[in-house]
């Protein structure tokens, strides 16, 4: 990779800015000062100082984030605020986007990488990864509901559903429930209840894949995935 290409897409500026950098001697690679922007570097066994300071580089960005409510599953929207803009700026440069999409209104886990064969793997239906999401549901949830989504549910555009495992937390005027699908139909969980007579009032998703929410994060916050759910990632990504 161009030195340039590697200071810029790490945040340190602008190609003309990273230039400057260059040119002033403060970047070194392997103790030998570079100035010329077009020198390759093998960021993975070539050691990039900045003024003495060691340039960590990743190829790769993988963040859990804690979606909230009002804002968009997207990478750019010109009419609100998108998942990406909650990141910091260090983290916007890899150039990272939402693992499949959360409705505006639904709140929860949300991957957020630059890894786009992990991505494929996780979004496609012939992979079945499952999701479980936490709902508040307007209308008593009952055993017949649990049956129907076993089998899987008619939606209103004439789509039958894959079976869909369904769990009654709490049972009442407003019941609590979990629901785990493996396919990501658009409002699919908000459409399965509609197919039995009832109303999503809350939606959170719990789980993903081996990912589960990190409980300790606000609303709006995001963290790096630790070690251990990138083993379990990447195991997800072999199969």
């Amino acid at each position: 990779m161009r030195i340039d290409k590697l200071l810029a897409n790490l945040g340190y500026g602008s190609r003309k800015e990273v230039k400057q950098l260059l040119k002033s001697g403060a970047v070194k690679v392997d103790d030998k000062m570079v100035k010329d922007a077009k020198q390759h570097v093998d960021p993975n066994t070539q050691t990039v100082t900045l003024n003495g300071e060691v340039i960590e580089y990743k190829e790769f960005i993988y963040l859990m984030m804690n979606k909230p409510p009002g804002v968009l599953s997207a990478t750019e929207d010109y009419a609100g605020e998108t998942v990406i803009d909650l990141l910091e700026l260090e983290d916007q440069v890899y150039e990272p986007f939402p693992v499949g999409r959360l409705d505006k209104d639904t709140e929860g886990l949300l991957l957020i990488t630059n890894d786009g064969q992990l991505a494929h793997r996780l979004l496609s239906p012939k992979k079945h990864v499952p999701k479980t999401y936490f709902a508040v549901i307007d209308g008593e949830v009952t055993e017949d509901d649990v049956t129907a989504f076993a089998r899987g549910v008619v939606l209103d555009d004439g789509y039958e559903t894959k079976p869909g495992e369904l769990k009654i937390l709490k049972s009442g005027i407003r019941s609590d429930i979990e629901l785990t699908i493996t396919e990501g139909k658009f409002h699919q969980v908000k459409r399965m209840f509609q197919a039995v007579g009832k109303r999503v009032v809350y939606l959170q998703r719990i789980s993903m894949g081996p990912l589960q929410l990190d409980e300790t994060l606000e609303l709006g916050e995001y963290r790096e995935l630790t070690d251990e759910e990138m083993e379990l990632l990447l195991e997800n990504k072999e199969k």
